[in-house]
């Protein structure tokens, strides 16, 4: 393909083989909770307790068993070689694309290594517990911060920045995404409606807007992924 912006959207199915469950996993941790109570601005204030000990225990999850696959590690070796910028767009809270060696990436949901405080806004690394008693490292005040999350019903982060991507992009690639949260189910029709670039998914399964994109291959992220990437660099270089 000719050289040009890549804007990639990747989903829960790119980091289910590094070990962290999906919302729609049966015998998952979001499998033993209700949406409601933990993922929800409403839950929080019900019981931020509940709230704070679910994030907690996918913090420590996360930094103690979970490790890039193969996926991540062939996204951040595309932002390497490309000869045009690549931008990953996220809908993940993990920090696999990072460790993989990804850097321009935007966290659409948020982070979960990182908290927010209600009272003055400051966002910050937070690795550890977070409690009721936890004091915002900026303003110090205790009992404001939660998790750097984006819930149902709030408004994703960085929304302007990925639509002028998705306008100029040349090549569109969503990756492990079910195709039933919007905004992002809709980036693909965004990215046509601009009628330049070149649509494609890469997925274990057909998503819902599967019939969307000009190409599909189904797969293993951590098998289709990389073997992508490779043919793409390849046509590059030829």
């Amino acid at each position: 393909m000719q050289n040009g912006v890549i804007v990639v959207l990747t989903g829960a199915g790119i980091s289910k083989e590094s070990g962290l469950a999906t919302f729609r996993d049966a015998d998952g941790e979001w499998a033993r909770v209700e949406l409601e109570d933990v993922a929800t601005p409403e839950g929080y204030r019900r019981n931020p307790d509940l709230v704070h000990a679910f994030y907690n225990a996918r913090r420590k999850k996360l930094q103690e068993a979970a490790l890039p696959n193969a996926a991540h590690l062939a996204l951040a070796r595309l932002e390497q070689e490309w000869p045009d910028q690549v931008l990953v767009v996220t809908q993940n809270i993990d920090d696999l694309h990072e460790r993989a060696g990804s850097r321009n990436l935007i966290h659409m949901h948020g982070e979960l290594l990182k908290g927010r405080c209600d009272l003055c806004g400051t966002i910050s690394p937070w690795a550890g517990e977070m409690t009721r008693a936890s004091r915002c490292p900026s303003c110090q005040h205790p009992g404001r911060l939660r998790p750097h999350v984006v819930w149902f019903g709030e408004m994703p982060l960085d929304m302007p920045r990925i639509y002028r991507a998705l306008e100029t992009c040349r090549l569109f690639i969503a990756i492990g995404t079910s195709g039933n949260v919007y905004p992002a189910a809709g980036f693909v029709t965004h990215v046509q409606s601009c009628g330049h670039a070149r649509t494609v998914e890469l997925n274990l399964e057909p998503s819902l807007g599967a019939t969307l994109f000009q190409q599909t291959v189904y797969g293993p992220a951590s098998q289709v992924v990389p073997d992508f990437v490779a043919r793409l660099l390849a046509e590059a270089s030829s």
